[in-house]
């Protein structure tokens, strides 16, 4: 069994589901608050910051890991208040503007969290995909064939309204695995402590093997024969 290492392995916050969706839901509010709210607006800059703090905050958490599994829960929990943060900004925006929030059951939530979408661009796609299959030619605004799809509402939607909706949507993922992240992170924490346990126990470890080597270490050369204990002499 090999020693436990002093600074375990850390920093691959880039593999992390959370973060991947996180990323994409900041490029994502970028670009809404580009297209849909004015740069004068201290919404614009409030929205870009809270969907940069949720995904930097991840980061700074996983690197923090190696050294302080505290510090690793505290910024995760921060990332998850700012994407909450961010979420409120959406449906804020939805209600100020009348326009609809979609419900849990909405058909086209699941739609698009079984699409994986990785970029910005695919989800752009699907949004103008959206947009034409309720009335809309997702192009240039001219009236297509109503949606087939009798589950899928019939109400013409517009693009900041799907384009929120699908944010959200995306937020709501991040959370989640936040929250998931976050309780493993806590059991991790209670079960096997920080840094300073961590420490202790490579300490105590050394500190036994150290005892076990000395008392099976060699005989000193100024011990003879004759002076060992049980042996009598020549």
């Amino acid at each position: 069994m090999e020693p436990e290492p002093l600074i375990p392995k850390h920093g691959g916050y880039r593999n992390l589901k959370s973060f991947q969706i996180g990323q994409l839901a900041y490029d994502l509010t970028v670009r809404f608050c580009d297209r849909y709210i004015s740069k004068r607006s201290r919404t614009h800059d409030q929205m870009v910051q809270a969907a940069r703090s949720g995904v930097q905050n991840i980061a700074e958490g996983s690197k923090a890991s190696g050294t302080s599994k505290k510090m690793e829960l505290k910024l995760t929990n921060v990332a998850r208040a700012s994407l909450e943060e961010l979420r409120l900004d959406y449906e804020d925006f939805l209600r100020q503007r009348g326009m609809m929030l979609w419900s849990e059951e909405d058909p086209r939530r699941g739609e698009l969290v079984r699409r994986r979408c990785r970029t910005v661009e695919e989800v752009a796609a699907w949004v103008a995909e959206i947009h034409g299959r309720n009335g809309h030619d997702g192009r240039n605004g001219l009236p297509t064939k109503e949606p087939s799809t009798s589950s899928i509402p019939s109400r013409k939607s517009t693009y900041p309204e799907i384009a929120a909706n699908a944010a959200l949507v995306l937020i709501g993922v991040a959370c989640a695995l936040l929250d998931r992240q976050i309780a493993a992170q806590a059991a991790a924490f209670t079960e096997e402590g920080g840094f300073t346990e961590r420490l202790y126990r490579i300490r105590s470890q050394r500190h036994r093997r150290q005892c076990a080597a000395s008392q099976f270490g060699p005989v000193p050369a100024s011990t003879s024969i004759g002076t060992l204990p049980g042996k009598g002499n020549a």
